[in-house]
């Protein structure tokens, strides 16, 4: 039983009438049967680049996984692209001017120093679009901030680290271990 017909119809006219899209679907479909179960996401996110011809990649970065964005980086600039960077601190906006209180400052709720100087995805897809990069790769944007890039963003984007500092940086795992759905039953008991 189909419960959104109109919305399907919908998506296939966008596939009909909007080549880009259609590109890129075909692309990834192409991209998902040549390395199933074999290639890395990485892998994958090369071939798709290579696939649509794209020369220039953004990598938007958490300051604390500037490491790994350094190595992605040098990776796919191997594979011929011209990687741009930008970390998540650029532009040093303040907490303040954002319009946080003083609880939301310096220091977490759980105890961690976490500084006055707030992280700005606004400021990475402004550079990043100004650079005109053909895609731009999340690698640990915080869960908010990947939000506001992806909407800012001219290019597309996609996700290679999703951050999750608890799970080191694999949210997936919280779902396949007795201990994640330990705490999920815990979290949500204390939720009520």
């Amino acid at each position: 039983m189909n419960k959104f017909p109109e919305a399907l119809e919908k998506a296939r006219k966008i596939y009909e009438e909007n080549e880009e899209i259609r590109e890129w679907a075909k692309t990834a479909s192409i991209v998902e049967a040549e390395g199933y179960c074999e290639w890395p996401r990485l892998k994958d996110t090369v071939e798709f680049a290579k696939k649509m011809n794209f020369k220039k990649i953004g990598i938007a970065c958490c300051i604390g996984l500037i490491n790994e964005a350094k190595k992605v980086a040098d990776i796919i600039t191997n594979y011929g692209f011209e990687a741009n960077v930008v970390m998540c601190k650029t532009g040093g906006l303040k907490k303040s001017e954002l319009g946080l209180s003083d609880d939301f400052i310096m220091t977490s709720k759980t105890g961690y120093l976490i500084g006055t100087v707030s992280c700005n995805p606004t400021a990475q897809a402004t550079i990043l679009n100004e650079v005109q990069t053909d895609m731009n790769i999340i690698v640990g944007l915080c869960v908010g901030h990947d939000m506001v890039f992806t909407k800012l963003s001219e290019a597309p984007v996609t996700t290679l680290i999703a951050k999750d500092r608890r799970l080191n940086h694999n949210p997936a795992s919280i779902l396949y271990t007795h201990y994640g759905r330990s705490y999920v039953q815990k979290d949500l008991s204390q939720s009520k």
